[in-house]
């Protein structure tokens, strides 16, 4: 039945392409089925990297070939999440998720409530970002932090990304999300040769994973360069995966407790 588990992850992976490329939080689907497949959660959690490596490789060469992609500016961010990456991936296999999952579920209820009700923020349209961000301590910790969270365990961390460039160093949201991909794309390279290092990857599935996300990459960037509503839909997208995730984290640290 190899075919079978072989089919699932591929599908899984243009799923978490679409959704990582768009939002983020696609790893919220292929982490579970990865595990669900036999893969210890810490080999899962190394293995579902190769794929998002390969996705944002996609994704950003084909935003780049069709709009052009303009990094000036933006590289504070990129250097405070690769630091917080670095410093994620080191401890991944030291820290308890239950109260972790706990946290992420609270903090998605509340960046819920920040979606819904402040659009305005979301679907500003194109511009410069605020030039002085990248000197307010907060966002410099925001970042950070970010980044650590994305070097620990990935599922989410987009999510995370676009509501700190959106809201706090004034991104719109169709170049915030063009730049989370480019950012996570450059993080993840140092953070999976940790977890290859650390013997913690399977290059099976994590493959069959890069080829799904390779196609649901590509056609969802084709999508968010070509459609005049693409910061609506991708709004729209993202709040479905907020709820996903409360459901999932709660659903977690519920299972864990019980345990």
């Amino acid at each position: 039945m190899n075919w079978v588990q072989d089919s699932l992850v591929v599908a899984a992976g243009i799923l978490a392409g679409i959704i990582n490329t768009l939002a983020g939080s696609g790893s919220l689907i292929t982490l579970p089925l990865l595990v669900f497949l036999g893969l210890p959660a810490h080999i899962a959690n190394g293995t579902n990297r190769i794929g998002v490596i390969f996705q944002n490789i996609t994704a950003v060469g084909t935003i780049h070939s069709r709009t052009g992609l303009n990094l000036s500016g933006s590289w504070w961010i990129i250097g405070w999440c690769l630091v917080g990456s670095l410093g994620g991936a080191a401890v991944a296999i030291q820290v308890d998720e239950r109260w972790m999952n706990l946290a992420l579920g609270a903090l998605m209820v509340f960046m819920l409530g920040v979606v819904l009700f402040k659009p305005e923020k979301w679907l500003r349209p194109p511009g410069e970002p605020d030039p002085k961000a990248y000197r307010k301590p907060r966002n410099m910790l925001m970042f950070l932090a970010i980044g650590f969270y994305g070097g620990f365990i990935q599922a989410g961390v987009g999510i995370f990304l676009l509501a700190a460039m959106v809201l706090g160093a004034g991104y719109d949201l169709v170049r915030a999300n063009t730049l989370k991909l480019a950012v996570v794309l450059i993080f993840s390279l140092p953070v999976l040769g940790i977890f290859i290092a650390g013997g913690q990857v399977e290059w099976r599935y994590g493959l069959l994973l890069a080829l799904g996300q390779i196609i649901g990459a590509w056609v969802a960037a084709r999508f968010a360069t070509g459609s005049a509503n693409a910061a609506t839909w991708i709004r729209r997208l993202l709040i479905a995966v907020i709820l996903a995730s409360i459901v999932k984290f709660v659903w977690e640290f519920a299972a864990a407790s019980g345990a």
